[in-house]
């Protein structure tokens, strides 16, 4: 079965929800403040280490190779400061750049003290789990990479261990075992830390898209709102104006040069008040309470209603399952986010939908659930556990397809209380079948 996904943004249809959702934000765009601020850290956090160490506890150091490694993380990071404001914004190469730096001036200060047997080894994971948050993967596994180089380099390469007396001597196996150890480490808060800030960051894009298409839909229903009322205001001097045409039409005789102008008027105030009538009786665009609380089924045809094709027929189905339960339809709140939901998974099977897509409404007392099925290729076995989630789509990037349209119709139909499941028809011939329920359904009896 063909891999079947929700498409975001049709060209000549009304706009889905993905075609206002925001593109994925580029990685890195740290602003510089922050490195500049956790260098300082570090820097002062090694320099009190160093006096601890050589003053404190009496341990040799070579001060001045020492000092000076300390002293040019501190030089440079009083360049960057000054050479650009603090509140720029640096790129994942400058980024990368920056913590590079970083792990090169900690593997030499380890050289300096002792390599692997110092303590404070593990202070190279710092700009690795740093980088994690915030660079892509590609810059991630290079300072990984020159992370574990490093810690490779330090284990054969490095001064004595700064001690009183004879330096301890670790057996190889140990040192083998921290190199190990430091390594794996290193890959594990890579591959685990990108993984996590990238999920967090893709979710929180796909969020920003679903609210952005709620606002949209939000704007839509008070521009509907507002020409309700605009219509509400224009009857009474419409009406006014059409009662004097009328008058002016009887007292002009037929052969009267203004006779013509007067019939014009009479049909064009005629022709604004039918305008006025749909405006007002459009329950899109009213908000009494007639239109606030529909009927179910005839909210989802209303949601339907713009994603209708000559090649595809859309088919409608309704009424009650089991005993007991109410032969009216259950009301609903005619809401933007059910609107945006329904539009949305409608627009999707009739994408696919070979020629037909059948949108059935039922209820019980205890729940009331619509099913949108077609008879195209159905969704793909692999991705049917990952739908809903966002940016899963095998259009990711073509068209400007993101994978983001089932995911903003689940977010917003949960909104509303409803859940949301996906799958294929069976039996019969085949096809996607989404279902939508929402618990303990209100019955305009009650």
């Amino acid at each position: 079965m063909s891999a079947r996904v929700e498409p975001s943004s049709p060209p000549a249809d009304p706009a889905p929800l993905a075609s206002s959702s925001p593109g994925l934000p580029p990685r890195g765009g740290v602003r510089l403040r922050t490195l500049v601020m956790i260098r300082w850290a570090a820097v002062a956090g090694q320099l009190f280490t160093a006096s601890i160490v050589h003053w404190g506890l009496g341990f040799s150091l070579p001060v001045l190779p020492v000092g000076g490694t300390i002293a040019l993380s501190a030089l440079l990071n009083l360049a960057v400061s000054l050479g650009r404001p603090a509140s720029a914004r640096i790129d994942d190469r400058e980024a990368t750049i920056f913590l590079a730096f970083d792990i090169v001036q900690l593997a030499v200060l380890l050289y300096l003290t002792g390599g692997l047997t110092n303590p404070f080894s593990l202070l190279l994971m710092a700009p690795v789990a740093i980088g994690a948050t915030i660079l892509s993967l590609a810059s991630n596994i290079a300072l990984a990479m020159l992370t574990i180089v490093s810690i490779g380099l330090l284990g054969v390469l490095h001064q004595p261990l700064p001690w009183t007396g004879t330096p301890p001597e670790l057996p190889p196996i140990y040192q083998a075992g921290a190199w190990a150890g430091l390594s794996l480490t290193t890959l594990l808060v890579t591959l685990y830390g990108w993984r996590l800030a990238e999920e967090a960051r893709l979710m929180n894009a796909a969020l920003l898209a679903a609210q952005a298409a709620l606002a949209q839909e939000q704007r839509m229903s008070a521009l509907g709102a507002l020409a309700a009322a605009a219509a509400h205001e224009l009857g009474s001097p419409l009406s006014t104006i059409a009662v004097v045409a009328k008058e002016m039409l009887r007292e002009v005789e037929p052969d009267d040069p203004l006779r013509e102008d007067v019939e014009l008027l009479a049909a064009e105030s005629d022709r604004c008040r039918s305008i006025l009538a749909r405006l007002s009786v459009d329950p899109a665009g009213d908000v009494s309470d007639a239109y606030v609380l529909v009927p179910l089924p005839a909210l989802i045809e209303a949601a339907a209603q713009n994603y209708k094709r000559d090649r595809i027929a859309i088919t409608f189905e309704a009424g009650p399952i089991g005993a007991g339960a109410p032969a009216t339809a259950p009301i609903q709140l005619r809401s933007p986010e059910i609107m945006q939901g329904i539009g949305n998974i409608v627009q999707n099977a009739v994408s696919f939908a070979t020629r037909e897509v059948h949108i059935a409404t039922h209820w019980t007392t205890e729940w009331s659930e619509v099913e949108v099925s077609d008879d195209g290729p159905g969704f793909s076995e692999a991705l049917l556990d990952e739908l809903g989630t966002p940016f899963i789509s095998t259009r990711q990037g073509v068209e400007g397809h993101m994978g983001l349209g089932v995911f903003i119709a689940k977010t917003l139909l949960e909104r509303t209380g409803a859940s949301v499941s996906f799958g294929n028809r069976s039996p019969g011939p085949g096809g996607a079948a989404v279902a939508v329920r929402w618990p303990n359904p209100v019955f305009k009896a009650t």
